[in-house]
């Protein structure tokens, strides 16, 4: 497997999404493309994350560029959060890990002591061609999807 690395191209990938959607990253060449992966629907952070990608949409568009939230929550529950918040993009539905192992976000995480493996919030950019032209680990919430959209615009 290529090795996901800036200036690399992204392997293709294939995986379920809200509103009966499949998306394949081949399938979307031409256009940028963001992936934010977090950890869990109807959280402080990720609620918040999700709604400065929704606030931030229009200029997103305007560059070219579509969006996708990935967790390990199920269909079910990312349509519910979606039509909640009213995110204007899909959530992916990664319950097996497969697109987490992909893009390797599946860390060693503590909460309360305990020791656990979760998504470590992180953020991947691919331009129209598929190839990862910036990648953001261990995202804060505050101020991320700006410098997203700084880099977006930057291509």
């Amino acid at each position: 497997m290529t090795e996901l690395a800036i200036g690399n191209a992204v392997p293709d990938f294939t995986a379920e999404a809200t509103n009966d959607t499949t998306v394949t990253l081949s399938e979307l060449k031409g256009k940028n493309v963001v992936i934010y992966f977090y950890p869990k629907d109807n959280t402080p952070g990720c609620t918040t994350e999700g709604q400065d990608f929704r606030d931030a949409i229009a200029e997103f568009e305007a560059n070219n560029t579509v969006i996708f939230g990935v967790s390990r929550d199920s269909i079910r529950v990312h349509t519910n959060f979606r039509a909640k918040h009213e995110f204007p993009f899909e959530l992916i539905s990664d319950p097996e890990e497969a697109l987490c192992k992909h893009f390797d976000v599946i860390k060693l995480k503590k909460l309360y002591g305990k020791e656990y493996m979760g998504i470590e919030r992180s953020t991947f950019l691919m331009d129209g061609e598929g190839v990862l032209r910036n990648e953001w680990r261990k995202v804060k919430v505050k101020g991320h999807v700006d410098e997203v959209l700084e880099a977006v615009k930057a291509l």
